[in-house]
């Protein structure tokens, strides 16, 4: 058989939430990279109500967690799979709007570093969590300092 065939195989096999995910995800990924292209982080921020925080993430139950978790895993499977890059920044706003529609707290950070091959220029990362858990840009998150966090 080949490769095609097992994962669309595989996918059929999904149970029906994490299917709906993905294409919400899917949908979401081009939306967001489109505004990426398009506007700037600071009107992005502003036109999806984006509150910089300092204060502890709000507490979720244990079911919306396990929503959250399905989500996050969602986006970066969906990620995989799109024409377009769906780099870090765009996988945070795509998870920001789907928890936030389910009313599922959580927080997107952007975090800075200093390239290691290229000492003049700083890389950023974004990466979201609920509860503590990280949902989307967990590889290598820890190597960078967070400059912001938003809170929804």
């Amino acid at each position: 058989m080949s490769k095609t065939v097992l994962k669309i195989k595989k996918f059929i096999a999904l149970p029906h939430r994490e299917k709906i995910f993905f294409f919400e995800a899917i949908l979401i990924l081009g939306m967001m990279r489109i505004a990426i292209l398009l506007f700037s982080f600071k009107f992005l921020s502003r036109k999806l109500h984006l509150v910089t925080t300092h204060t502890k993430p709000t507490k979720v139950t244990d079911f919306e967690l396990e929503i959250a978790v399905a989500i996050g895993k969602s986006i970066e499977k969906s990620a995989q799979h799109t024409p377009w890059e769906s780099a870090c920044l765009v996988k945070a706003f795509t998870a920001y709007k789907m928890l936030k529609k389910r009313g599922i707290s959580g927080r997107f950070y952007i975090g800075v570093n200093k390239d290691k091959q290229k000492k003049s220029e700083i890389k950023s990362h974004a990466w979201t969590d609920c509860n503590q858990t990280i949902l989307t840009g967990k590889s290598g998150h820890e190597m960078y300092m967070v400059l912001s966090i938003y809170q929804w």
